[in-house]
């Protein structure tokens, strides 16, 4: 019964002849597929954040990555020192770790 099956299941035999082009165009299309779709918007992103982030200046109020919201006293190198809360407490934090700019209403409004 288990010889049966065995020669039942065989695995066909490929044309030796057959061309491989159809294979290359394939592989060619996965690519351009993977390009287009992932590796092309990912680095359209990660240009818009670098701008974002050079682009800061002393008063814009941030959200970090972390979600501390405060708002930015002093730039230097890769360093950022924020104000935040009531309070008034001070951080400084990487440059990078620096999610959005907040807009405000009165700037949105006036331009």
């Amino acid at each position: 019964m288990l010889h049966f099956f065995a020669e039942t299941t065989a695995a066909p035999t490929t044309n030796p002849t057959g061309s491989i082009w159809p294979t290359i165009i394939m592989l060619v299309g996965m690519v351009l597929v993977f390009y287009f779709f992932i590796i092309r918007p990912q680095k359209k992103q990660d240009k818009a954040m670098a701008d974002m982030r050079n682009s800061l200046a002393v008063g814009d109020e941030i959200v970090t990555i972390g979600g501390i919201i405060g708002t930015v006293l002093i730039i230097k190198d890769d360093k950022v020192m924020i104000e935040t809360g009531n309070d008034r407490s001070k951080l400084t934090i990487l440059r990078n770790s620096i999610k959005t700019v907040l807009k405000d209403d009165e700037d949105t409004q006036n331009k």
